[in-house]
């Protein structure tokens, strides 16, 4: 059997539910702990106020860095099981969540299909996932959009907070 192709994938984290900065902490745990697949790096925890529905608590978010020999499906498939595992629950629309795992970007390609667009469709509006993402990859690109510090100053109105690491 011949060597795995390996692919890089950006994992956008997301939690305001039952202690995010602990939701996302194990999150980072279970990634690393996906098979054919090892944590690169992560980003710092960044604070972010509700987008959509704004009656609910502040966001924590972070992106982190794998490469897989996963395929896009299977990489989904394996995040869906570790958001259930955090008892997510999709009630509706930007609802309060415990876990929200998105693949953002999956080396360059570029695949919509039913229950998976890459890259991520709203990535590149979204400060709380360029910064992060800028954090670890500072030259990223978002195939079909471009540079992402490009997308990011253009939506940088929404102000973000590091958290400290947790000791």
């Amino acid at each position: 059997m011949g060597l795995l192709m390996r692919h890089i994938a950006f994992i956008g984290l997301g939690s305001n539910l039952e202690e995010p900065r602990s939701q996302l902490q194990r999150a980072f745990a279970e990634l690393a702990g996906l098979p054919e697949t090892r944590l690169v790096t992560r980003s710092s925890l960044y604070r972010s106020a509700p987008m959509g529905y704004l009656d609910q608590p502040e966001f924590v978010n972070a992106v982190a860095k794998i490469e897989t020999a996963l395929t896009p499906q299977a990489l989904l498939r394996c995040l869906l099981q570790i958001e259930h595992r955090h008892g997510r629950e999709r009630t509706f629309r930007n609802a309060p969540r415990t876990l929200d795992l998105d693949i953002l970007l999956y080396g360059d390609a570029q695949l919509h299909e039913h229950g998976l667009t890459i890259p991520h469709p709203q990535m590149h509006l979204r400060p709380f996932v360029l910064q992060p993402l800028l954090e670890i990859a500072p030259d990223a690109a978002i195939p079909g959009i471009g540079q992402a510090v490009m997308a990011f100053e253009k939506c940088r109105t929404q102000t973000l907070e590091m958290l400290p690491d947790a000791a």
